[in-house]
C-alpha cells in the first residue's frame, strides 16, 4: 500500500495495486488510515517501550491502558488476573486503580520473574495488592493455584499478555475462561502482530500466527463469549475504533 498525504489540498490518497483511492485528510476515514500507519511505525520503532506507570516500566499502547481502565471502572471486578509480568508496570497500574476505590487485587503469572523486577514489584507500595505466580500460565498446577487464590462468586478480570501465538493464547484462553464473570471480559492482547508482520521488526508467519485469531476461533466455539470491543464511556466525535495493539481482544462472557 502507498499513502499520498496532501495537505495542501487535505486529501489522502490511498494506493492498493491497481485501486486508488481518495479520502478527506480531515474525516473519520482519513484518521483510522493515518492511525493504522502510526500504528505500524510506533510498533517498529519501539513506541510503548518510553512508559512507565509509578516508576515500573509498562510496555502498553497508551490508548490501550486508558481503555481498560475504563472497563475496570465500569466493571468493578474483584481480581484481575495477567499472564505476563515482565517489569511489573501494568500490575503496579491495575493495583493503583483498585487502591484508589479501596478495593481489589490483582494476580501477575509469568513463566520467569527476573529477580530484579520482583524485587521492585514487591518493595513497590502496591505490592499490597499483587500476588505474583512463577510458572508457565497454561501448567495446570500454575492454572490451580491461580484459581485457589480467587474465592467462589468473584468478580473477575483475565488479561492474557504471555507468550503471544495463536497455540499458547488458545491455551490460556482453555485455561482461564471459565474464571471470567458474566459482563467480563478475557482479554487476548497484542494481536496487533498481525498488522505489523510486514514491518521490519516482524515476523511474516504472524499474519495469522496471532492472539486475534485465537480469540476468534475461541468465540466461535464457545458461545458464551463473544468479541466484543468494550463502549467508550464518553465520545463527543465521529470515531468509533480503537488505536490499539490489542485488535479483536476483548472476550466479553455474555452468559
Amino acid at each position: 500500500m502507498k499513502l499520498e498525504l496532501d495537505t495542501d489540498s487535505n486529501t489522502l490518497r490511498v494506493h492498493e495495486g491497481d485501486k486508488v483511492q481518495t479520502v478527506p485528510l480531515y474525516s473519520t476515514k482519513g484518521f483510522e488510515i493515518l492511525s493504522d500507519a502510526w500504528v505500524k511505525v510506533g510498533w517498529n520503532q519501539k513506541h510503548p517501550y518510553t512508559f512507565t506507570w509509578w516508576g515500573r516500566p509498562m510496555i502498553q499502547n497508551p490508548e490501550d491502558v486508558l481503555r481498560i481502565q475504563e472497563v475496570l471502572f465500569a466493571l468493578k471486578p474483584d481480581y484481575v488476573v495477567e499472564t505476563g509480568v515482565a517489569h511489573g508496570g501494568s500490575l503496579i497500574f491495575y493495583a493503583s486503580l483498585f487502591e484508589a476505590v479501596n478495593h481489589g487485587k490483582v494476580i501477575g503469572v509469568d513463566i520467569e520473574i527476573r529477580p530484579h523486577n520482583r524485587k521492585a514489584i514487591e518493595a513497590h507500595p502496591m505490592a499490597k495488592r499483587i500476588t505474583l505466580i512463577e510458572g508457565s500460565s497454561t501448567a495446570p498446577e500454575v492454572v490451580a493455584q491461580v484459581k485457589k487464590l480467587i474465592p467462589e462468586g468473584s468478580k473477575v478480570l483475565v488479561i492474557l499478555d504471555s507468550n503471544h501465538t495463536k497455540a499458547h493464547v488458545a491455551g490460556e484462553l482453555q485455561a482461564y475462561h471459565d474464571l471470567v464473570s458474566p459482563g467480563s471480559y478475557i482479554v487476548a492482547t497484542d494481536g496487533v502482530m498481525s498488522l505489523v508482520h510486514d514491518v521490519p521488526r516482524g515476523t511474516p508467519s504472524w499474519i495469522l500466527d496471532n492472539p486475534t485469531e485465537a480469540a476468534r476461533e475461541f468465540a466461535e466455539q464457545n458461545p458464551n463469549f463473544i468479541v466484543e470491543q468494550p463502549k467508550w464511556l464518553f465520545n463527543e466525535s465521529d470515531l468509533s475504533e480503537n488505536i490499539t495493539h490489542w485488535p479483536g481482544a476483548w472476550l466479553k462472557r455474555v452468559k
